[in-house]
Parts: structure tokens; sequence; C-alpha cells
């Protein structure tokens, strides 16, 4: 069991914080160290209101409705939209009274640090058997940065015993528009004492709109609602929202591709040694004792990939976003294959 904090971590996705790390790289980065679909949903002319005007009422009901019907959710009644799942991470750990938070781990780190805000005591487990000791649960399904899945059943039996105690399960389905939906618990959220995340912007490829939701039972989205007022969801977002979310040929389409190019970045990898243990089709986790160096290898490339300073063995990868960006990744890792090539030699003779 690992205690945590409420301190801030460090994320992927800083090309200010790469630039410090790997001053002498080749421009433009290649920014592999998020799980944000690089081919985004196709942007289109806005409505000019939606700049100009307070978002309507009637267009938040429209986005609720078409995020229920896609999400799985029993009704719009059981969704609420917010600017992003970042703000409603430490309001959703709010809403039981201050206690014992277990995180399923190890994971994304700001689920710890929005229990420790709202007052928990915090702990990080890797056994799923442990957290029915917990008022606060946090799962993250698929798991980032692993891909770890936990069965619904599984899910539903732990919802089941903390809310006959008053407790709390929240599940993370960030990933789960990539993920097996079969064991999705969006659909459960009414029995109460559950909460799940969906985030938009991630498969979507639209990460700077900031849109996401919180799926529940009725009482607990009113509150949260209540908590937000009128007007949470910005006019643009909510225009993105409804198309892209009602897009569904479009989100089956991008399913499958992602899977293609996902396949072949294992391939790729697979080709310099480099094994990949696990991941969603958005992006795949690395494990090699070696991870440091073909961290630093690449960005000193201007390849970026995410690495966790508590776990120096694994590395996560994004995919590419253009034909170049895989040329550039090859090209990388067949030097950086090369050099250990010739290092292993070296110290042979």
């Amino acid at each position: 069991m690992k205690l945590l904090n409420g301190a801030v971590v460090d994320h992927g996705g800083s090309l200010g914080r790469a630039r410090v790390l790997f001053p002498n790289a080749l421009l433009p980065f290649v920014d592999l160290s998020t799980g944000i679909n690089p081919h985004s949903y196709p942007l289109f002319d806005l409505p000019a209101t939606s700049l100009s005007r307070l978002p309507e009422a009637a267009r938040t009901r429209d986005l609720t409705e078409i995020a229920a019907s896609t999400y799985g959710a029993p009704s719009p009644a059981n969704v609420v939209a917010a600017p992003g799942t970042q703000i409603l991470l430490p309001r959703v750990a709010s809403l039981i009274s201050p206690g014992k938070a277990l995180v399923l781990g190890p994971t994304y780190a700001e689920h710890a640090r929005a229990a420790a805000i709202a007052g928990h005591q915090v702990a990080e487990v890797d056994n799923f058997e442990a957290l029915a000791d917990a008022d606060l649960v946090i799962i993250v399904n698929p798991n980032n940065p692993d891909g770890r899945v936990i069965e619904r059943d599984r899910l539903l039996a732990l919802a089941a015993g903390l809310r006959a105690k008053g407790g709390l399960l929240v599940v993370d389905e960030a990933f789960m528009d990539v993920g097996p939906r079969q064991h999705s618990v969006a659909g459960d959220v009414g029995r109460g004492g559950l909460v799940v995340l969906r985030s938009f912007g991630k498969f979507f490829g639209l990460a700077g709109l900031r849109l996401g939701f919180a799926l529940s039972d009725t009482a607990t989205v009113d509150r949260l609602d209540t908590q937000f007022g009128p007007w949470a969801v910005a006019g643009p977002a909510l225009e993105y929202g409804i198309r892209a979310l009602a897009d569904i040929e479009w989100q089956d389409v991008m399913r499958a591709s992602l899977a293609g190019e996902s396949a072949r970045l294992d391939a790729l990898f697979g080709r310099f040694g480099v094994p990949v243990a696990g991941g969603t089709t958005l992006y795949r986790f690395l494990s090699l004792t070696n991870a440091a160096d073909l961290f630093a290898a690449l960005g000193e490339r201007g390849i970026l990939l995410r690495h966790f300073a508590d776990r120096p063995d694994v590395l996560r990868a994004g995919l590419p976003g253009s034909e170049e960006e895989w040329q550039r990744l090859e090209s990388a890792l067949a030097e950086w294959a090369s050099r250990r090539e010739h290092q292993s030699k070296g110290s042979k003779q």
C-alpha cells in the first residue's frame, strides 16, 4: 500500500517541459506522451451565437441527452456535463464525508490528489480485494497506463458493498470509448453509490475543448449540477459535444482505424526489441529495464514518450499522427537499437 498526498505531479503533454529536458532536440516535437487521439473529430464552423451569447439551457439538455444515449446511461437525468473531467474529480470525491480512500493502482495520479484535497486519507493499492475496506474507491477502467480492465460484475459487486455502508465507487471510464464496452458500468449508475466519469477530449482528440461528464443516480447528478450552476459548459464545447457524440459512424470508423494503428505501433516497437506489455488502442504500455535510456534517446531526437518518475522501468507511447511522425519514430528507434548493439559488442571485446 502506498500512501498518497495532494501534491501536484507531472503529466504528459507538456512541450514546455520537453524543451527544458531536451533543449537540442529536433523540432517540432512528435508528442507521443499523451493518450489523446491524434486524429481529431473534424472541425466545423460554429454558430456565431456559441461565442457571442451565454449557452442556452436547452443546448445543455441536448448534450446530456445525446451523452446518455452514447454512453448508455439510464437517462439524461443521470448525466451532468462539465468543463472537463479534471474539474469533476474533487467534487466527486467530496460527495461523501472524509474517510478512507483507496485508488486501484498504479494509475492516473490526479484521482489520489483530488481525494486528498477533499479531505480523505488516500492510499494506492494493487489488490482489488483490498478495496472493499474503503469508504471511497477509485478505479480507472481501462486503466491508464497499462490498460488493465476490471470486469463489470466485479465492479458492481464492489459498488453494492460500498453502497450498503454509505460509501462510493468512482469508475473513470476515460478510455472506455476504445475499451471493452461490455465492462462499462455506465448503465448501472441508477442503483446509487456509483459515479462513472467519461472524457470527451481523449477519443475525439479535442482535449483543449474541455468537456467531460459524470454519470450517477439522479440525486447525485442534481447535487453536482447545483454546484456548477448555469453555463458550466462553454458554447463551443456544447456544439462539438452534441455533433460528435451523435456521429456514430465516425466513432465506429475511428475505433477500427485506431486498432490498426496500435497494431502497427506494436510491430514497430517489436522490430527494435521494445516489448509492449499492454495499453489501449490510444496508447501502448512499454515495460523494459532500459526505459530511461529509450526515453532519453527518443527525446533527444524530438520524440516525446510518457515516463513515470516512480516507475523507471515503464513508458507509455501514444500514436503518431502522420506518416512523417511514423518515419521519425522509426528512424529514432533504429538509431537507438544500433547504438545499443554497438555498446553491447564493445562490452564483450
